[in-house]
Parts: C-alpha cells; structure tokens; sequence
C-alpha cells in the first residue's frame, strides 16, 4: 500500500495559545505518537486535510509524516472537531512500523443492490455492522471491504465468515461482529406503524391523551 504524504510543518510550541494561534495562521495542530520515541508535534495543511477526513477510510489510511529529516508511516487515530463550525481543531496520529500489526476499523461497501430479488421485493437492507476492526500489517490494510448483494433474499442474512478479507488481515472481535446485515421484510416496518396507530386510537377512544 502506497502511502498519501502529508504536508506538515514542524512546531516549535506547544499548547492551546500555540494551537490556536496556528489555527488563526490556517493550520491545524497535530502530534505524532507511539512506539519507543518521543511524541512529535507539528501542523498540518487545511484544505488537504479536509479532503482525506471525507474520504471513504480515513481513519484505516496509512499516511507519511516527514519531520526532522525523517519519514515515518502513521495511522490517523483521533480527530477534534469543532461543536459549532465541525472543523478539525487537531488531529493525533500514531506511528506504525512495516513489520508490526495494527487494528483498524475498515469500512464496509454494499453494492448491487439491484441484483437483489430480496430488495426488489421491497425488503430493506439492515445493515448492523458499518465498519468491520480488522488486524492487519500496514501493506494489506483495505481502504474498504464490498459486499456484494446480488441473489440475496428477504430474511438472508450476511455473516463474517462470507466476506472476502484481504490477504493477511483477520477480524479483530469474531465472536462478536459475526451478522454483518440481513434483508428485513417491509410487512415488519408496515406492522410497527399499524401497532403504534392502533395503540394512539385506543388511548384516544376512551378519553385518554394520544
């Protein structure tokens, strides 16, 4: 896997003035960290950031850090946004070696959807599991995992085991991400809504509040 090179810049100060100052300055603060060396804090450039933060994979990406003379391979971990603007206010990346092994939550792509008698019936796809954890070492790190939908019927339920992992990469938590998304039935969302109708003409029948 090729990595995407960051353009950053090395920080010379550290805290929130420093922080806020660069971001009036059109930076945005983050730090390098793990492994047996010293955290490393630099900035990065905003509008390269914005773009791989909406990105299909972003937190699963490997990315290149060059600082000090040196290039290192980092997995972005954690991203501060703003509460009111929900701009990046800092971004903590962490060092990963080409011979070590590293948990990330891929994300999972449904396509062929209308190669589904299921859905063509008017089932919904119920998808419970978003982003699969996954280990892996850094050159088989999918950027996301397809899943193909096509012959699936209503009640067909898709499990962990019928996915085609990448080379080298296992499932994090088995036990506990085995469905990944079934085909439900439309009679059961209609039967919901029927059962909460009925429920408020009842209440409203015998001179109730609805």
């Amino acid at each position: 896997m090729t990595a995407t090179q960051l353009d950053v810049k090395l920080r010379e100060n550290t805290g929130k003035g420093s922080s806020r100052a660069l971001r009036r300055d059109g930076r945005i603060p983050a730090v390098l960290y793990g492994g047996k060396e010293l955290p490393i804090h630099f900035s990065l450039e905003p509008i390269q950031l914005n773009k791989e933060i909406h990105q299909t994979g972003f937190l699963s990406k490997i990315y290149e850090i060059a600082v000090n003379g040196k290039k290192e391979k980092a997995l972005a971990r954690t991203v501060q946004f703003h509460p009111v603007t929900d701009r990046p206010l800092h971004v903590d990346f962490l060092r990963v070696s080409k011979d070590g092994k590293i948990t990330v939550a891929v994300p999972l792509s449904f396509i062929n959807e209308t190669n589904s008698p299921g859905i063509k019936k008017g089932g919904v796809l119920n998808i419970l599991i978003h982003n699969l954890e996954m280990t892996s070492d850094i050159d088989h790190i999918p950027s996301s995992i397809e899943i193909d939908l096509t012959g699936l019927e209503i009640h067909d339920t898709i499990h962990l085991a019928g996915l085609k992992l990448p080379q080298g990469a296992v499932p994090a938590h088995p036990e506990r991400d085995n469905d990944i998304a079934n085909i439900v039935a439309p009679t059961v969302m209609k039967k919901v809504a029927g059962e909460e109708e009925t429920s408020a003409e009842t209440v409203a029948a015998e001179g109730g509040e609805a």
